[in-house]
């Protein structure tokens, strides 16, 4: 789906802009970057801002005009950070448009179009899209420059995929960073229980001491790094004479 999602530049002036915004596409998963008329293009400038999305730049199509660049969408949405007086379909919030947006490219190209960094997209150039949207921002200063707002859209597109069924998305976490097993974690309070014996912390008026503790560390969800780090330290504070057992941290 993400595939399906096309970046539209119209008429940039700043190479570097390009770079940076080719950048934001990226992180997010988008691969289709079209640039209408841009003023400067190749350019190292934008190579090197691209600063590892070399490969978008590499492939960037160049198009004279907008409605060559949209012409096989199915849906063109125009980011202004103003309405039109033209009656077109608007998304004040830009999670909004990412739902519609991202059922559409299920099956077909659809675009997000973003204007000149100074003076946006012309009323003409809106016409050729079927909706607009704004990022909606701080009403005494709502400028973003032009890789910033396409950041904030891919980002609301990337989401709302995430989200979906058949994404396919599962979060990755290194493997110290994973949440210990329910094994682990009957090792750790064992061994918690046994420091409190042995230390004179636990004692009959208390009974209920290590169910709070447990409760305790149910609420914190420690990660398997720091659960170790716990029994670590346990284990030098526990009284030399005691065996170890064979447990697992």
């Amino acid at each position: 789906m993400l595939s399906n999602v096309r970046i539209v530049l119209v008429q940039t002036f700043h190479p570097g802009n390009i770079g940076q915004a080719a950048r934001a596409m990226k992180t997010m998963g988008l691969v289709d970057l079209v640039l209408v008329n841009p003023r400067c293009f190749p350019d190292p400038e934008a190579t090197r801002l691209a600063a590892g999305a070399e490969d978008l730049i590499e492939s960037a199509r160049v198009v004279g005009s907008l409605k060559e660049a949209v012409n096989d969408c199915v849906q063109v949405v125009g980011a202004s950070a103003r309405l039109r007086s033209l009656p077109l379909p608007h998304f004040d919030e830009p999670d909004e448009m990412a739902k519609e947006i991202t059922e559409h490219a299920l099956d077909a190209p659809v675009a997000l179009v973003f204007g000149r960094e100074r003076s946006g997209l012309t009323n003409d150039e809106i016409g050729h899209c079927t909706h607009q949207v704004s990022i909606p921002a701080n009403p005494d200063y709502g400028i973003l420059n032009l890789a910033q707002a396409v950041q904030v859209l891919a980002y609301e597109v990337n989401r709302t995929w995430r989200r979906r069924p058949e994404s396919g998305y599962h979060p990755t976490r290194p493997t110290g960073e994973k949440l210990p097993s329910r094994e682990q974690l009957d090792h750790f309070h064992a061994h918690l229980g046994r420091v409190m014996q042995a230390s004179g912390f636990l004692t009959q008026p208390h009974a209920r001491t290590e169910a709070q503790l447990q409760a305790l560390f149910a609420r914190a969800q420690p990660t398997r790094r720091e659960l170790s780090l716990l029994r670590g330290l346990l284990s030098a504070l526990e009284p030399k004479t005691h065996s170890p057992d064979n447990d697992q941290a």
